[in-house]
C-alpha cells in the first residue's frame, strides 16, 4: 500500500466520524453498517480475525476505495469522505503492511522524493527530510541504500515518509507485522510519541493484541464486517466473566474464615490462598476489603486478576454468521 501524506488540515468535532459505513462486492457483504467516532490527539485500535473488514475500513476511510454509495456517510479530519475526497487526502498519512519505498534509493531520497511529490519547497523539503532521519534514528543511515535495510529500519523509514506533509490523521495498518520484539517497541513508543508531543489522530489496525493494549486510548472489535464492541482495554475486558480476585493469608484459620465469610470453596489450603469472582471494578474491590475488615480478617496480599484482550478476541470474535447473512459467501476482506 503506497505511503499518502500531505499538509496539515484545520479539522473541527472529531478526527474521524461514520454513520453505517457499508461496503459489498456483489452479494458479498465485506462492512455491514459501522459506526465510528474517534477524537482528535487520541489512538484508535480496529482489532479483528482475518477477514473481519479492517483493511477495507482503512482503505475506505482514506478515500483508496469507496463505500457503497446508497449507505452511510463519513468525516476525516472534517472534510466529507465523498464529497471532499481531496481535502481528506490532504489531511492524512498512510501506512500499510508493506513499506512502500524505493530500494533503489537511499533513505534521504525516498524522503526529498515524498517532498517532491507534495509539492513543497527544495529547502522545506531537505529540512524535513533532515529533522525526520534524525526523529526515527536513521541519520546514520540516511545516504545508504534502502535495499541494505532491516525489516524495522524500513518500517521507521515508511513512517518517517508518512510524516514529511505533517498529517493530523495517520492510518496505520498492521505497520508492525513481522518485526522482532525490539522493532515493534521502538515503533510504538514512535507511535506514542505522535500523539503525545504533535497531538496527531492514529487509526490503528494490529494483530498483536497487547499492542493495543498498551497503546490505544479506545479499542473495537469488528467481526464479520460488523462492530461487535468497542471501548478502553479495561472495559473491553470485563465483558468476559474469569475475573477473580486473589487473597493470600497467613494461616489456615483466616484463610477458612475468608472462605466462609464470603461462601466460597475456591481456596487452596497449599498455598493460602481464595479466589473470588470479581469484575476487577472499584466496587467490588471494596466490598471485598470493608468483608474482611467488619469480620476482622486480615489478609497478607490482595491481587485483582482480570481476562486478558487474548480473551476477549477469542470469546467475542470467530462466531458464526447468523441470520441472512449466513447465507452469503464467506467474505475475504483483508
Amino acid at each position: 500500500m503506497a505511503a499518502m501524506t500531505a499538509a496539515t488540515a484545520t479539522a473541527t468535532g472529531p478526527a474521524i466520524s461514520a454513520t453505517g459505513l457499508r461496503k459489498s462486492y456483489g452479494d458479498k457483504l465485506v462492512l455491514d453498517g459501522i459506526d465510528l467516532r474517534i477524537p482528535e490527539g487520541t489512538i484508535f485500535a480496529l482489532l479483528g480475525p482475518n477477514g473481519a473488514g479492517k483493511t477495507t475500513t482503512v482503505q475506505i476511510l482514506s478515500t483508496l476505495i469507496s463505500a457503497d454509495a446508497d449507505a452511510g456517510e463519513a468525516y476525516v479530519a472534517g472534510h466529507d469522505l465523498a464529497r471532499r475526497p481531496a481535502a481528506v487526502r490532504a489531511s492524512i498519512g498512510v501506512t500499510g503492511q508493506f513499506a512502500a519505498l524505493d530500494n533503489l534509493l537511499t533513505a534521504e531520497e525516498n524522503l526529498l522524493l515524498m517532498a517532491d511529490l507534495l509539492h513543497l519547497p527544495r529547502r522545506e523539503g531537505r529540512r524535513r527530510a533532515a529533522e525526520l532521519l534524525r526523529r526515527f534514528e536513521l541519520t546514520e543511515a540516511a545516504r545508504k541504500s534502502v535495499a541494505t535495510f532491516s525489516g524495522g529500519m524500513r518500517r521507521k523509514l515508511d513512517l518517517a515518509m508518512t510524516l514529511v506533509g505533517k498529517p493530523r490523521v495517520i492510518f496505520l495498518d498492521e505497520p508492525t507485522t513481522g518485526l522482532d520484539p525490539r522493532s515493534r517497541r521502538t515503533m510504538s513508543e514512535i507511535i506514542r510519541s505522535l500523539v503525545d508531543d504533535e497531538g496527531v489522530t492514529i487509526f490503528l489496525t494490529t494483530q498483536y493484541l497487547e499492542e493495543a493494549d498498551q497503546l490505544a486510548d479506545r479499542i473495537a472489535l469488528l467481526d464479520h464486517g460488523k462492530l461487535i464492541a468497542e471501548g478502553t482495554a479495561q472495559e473491553l475486558k470485563r465483558l468476559i466473566p474469569g475475573g477473580h480476585i486473589r487473597l493470600r493469608f497467613a494461616d489456615t484459620h483466616r484463610l477458612e474464615s475468608a472462605a466462609a465469610l464470603f461462601g466460597s470453596t475456591a481456596y487452596d489450603s497449599e498455598s493460602l490462598t481464595l479466589h473470588l469472582p470479581s469484575d476487577g471494578g472499584i466496587p467490588a474491590l471494596r466490598a471485598v476489603l470493608d468483608g474482611l475488615d467488619d469480620a476482622s480478617i486480615e489478609a497478607e496480599a490482595l491481587t485483582v486478576h482480570t481476562p486478558d484482550l487474548d480473551d476477549v478476541f477469542l470469546t467475542l470474535t470467530g462466531r458464526p454468521r447468523t441470520g441472512a447473512a449466513a447465507n452469503s459467501p464467506k467474505e475475504n476482506a483483508r
